[in-house]
């Protein structure tokens, strides 16, 4: 069995929160990716700009270069769809934590559900 492909399909579903939550003030890929891994979520290059490529393409982000600096850098942000999917994700997966931590604990959902045992 493959558990570290199953670890990083885990990882992989929550990463558009992290990124988001990331994004609520403006940020060049680098400095991103380099809160991402400070944060406990490393992401590589191939993964994340595809990501923020998407996300601007569906309205989620923004972004603009900025050429000030030595190096051009491409800054995102979230957009005001982005901010309110945001709200939205920050709740559902608050509501999925409270609901896996109580299936992990294996404490009752308090609807009186009783535990199913198999037949000896």
């Amino acid at each position: 069995m493959d558990n570290g492909k199953l670890v990083a399909d885990l990882r992989r579903g929550v990463l558009v929160l992290a990124v988001l939550s990331q994004l609520r003030s403006r940020r060049y890929g680098y400095s991103l990716r380099q809160a991402l891994d400070a944060g406990g979520m490393p992401v590589e290059e191939g993964t994340l700009y595809p990501l923020l490529r998407r996300l601007e393409a569906q309205g989620v982000l923004e972004s603009a270069w900025n050429t000030d600096g030595a190096a051009p850098r491409r800054y995102y942000w979230l957009s005001a769809e982005g901010r309110r999917l945001l709200a939205e994700m920050t709740g559902s997966w608050r509501r999925q934590v409270a609901v896996m931590d109580a299936l992990l604990d294996d404490v009752p959902a308090g609807r009186g559900e009783t535990a199913w045992t198999p037949a000896t």
